[in-house]
Formats: C-alpha cells, structure tokens, sequence
C-alpha cells in the first residue's frame, strides 16, 4: 500500500539531489520554454510521495492517499516553479546600468585604468574605471558609459 509513495518520493529525492548537485535537468531539453523545471518536479514527487505515505497511514482510504498527495504534489509544484523563477530573475548575471551615477575617484583614473566608489544605491563596491583623460584622486565623477563590469567617467560638472 505505501510502496508507490515510497517509491515516487524516493525517485523525487534522487532528482532533487541531482538537480542541486548538477543543475536543473530539463534545461538541456528546452522543453516548453522552461515550462519544466527539474527542481520543481523533483520537489512535487517528493511531496507526493511523504504526503501519500502519511495519508496512507493514517487510516483513510488508499484512494483518499492518492487525491490529497496528487493535490498537495502540484500546490508544491506550482509553488515552487514560481519561486524557482523568481529566484533566476533575481540572480546577479546582468549588472544594474550604472550611467549618470555620481561618484569619486578612489584611485588615479588613466585611459588604461582606475577605480571609482559611485553613490547609487546598489553600489556598495568599487568599480574598475578608466577615462578618455586623467582624473585624479578624490575627484567628484559621472559615469558616461558602462562597459560589464568597468565604467567609463568624466570629471563631474560643478
């Protein structure tokens, strides 16, 4: 009786382990335009299978076992797909544009090189800098230009 739970759950736990050490199975496919998450399916077997031994031993009827594990299975699915999403869009892979921020010079800044503290509000690192002219040290800048991780400044205009 508790034998499929187990199973389906055991299975689930394996792909979640492989989905966490390797990555996201199902993203090689590019089934559905990401529609299938590994991780999240990993997690809606697993809860339907502790859902559905716990329900089975509880003493309602097999077929009771396998409505509230195969609902409690795709509620943990769809929750976790969004969070799944959530969490990719938030992930640090592009940098905020960091054009018309302020700043200063916490290094000389040459054509080769540099380094900036700018003011915005997501800027709690310096930046690698450079400049089209010299700019010396603990002088107000602006960044022109954002080229990945370095910024391109001017002398800030008083």
């Amino acid at each position: 009786m508790l034998l499929p739970f187990l199973i389906v759950g055991g299975l689930g736990l394996i792909l979640l382990l492989i989905s966490l050490v390797v990555g996201d199975v199902f993203d090689a496919l590019d089934i559905g335009d990401g529609a299938i998450s590994g991780t999240a399916l990993a997690i809606g077997l697993t809860v339907f299978g502790a859902s559905g031994a716990f329900t089975a031993t509880s003493g309602l009827a097999i077929a009771w076992a396998y409505v509230v594990s195969a609902a409690l299975a795709v509620v943990a699915y769809v929750v976790s797909v969004v969070v799944v999403r959530a969490l990719a869009r938030s992930s640090d892979g592009v940098p905020a544009s960091a054009v018309g921020l302020t700043g200063v010079a916490t290094a000389s800044i040459s054509p080769a090189g540099g380094e900036v503290s700018l003011d915005g509000p997501s800027e709690v690192e310096r930046r690698m800098a450079y400049a089209d002219a010299a700019i010396a040290e603990g002088a107000r800048i602006r960044v022109v230009a954002h080229a990945g991780s370095r910024v391109k400044v001017e002398p800030e205009q008083a």
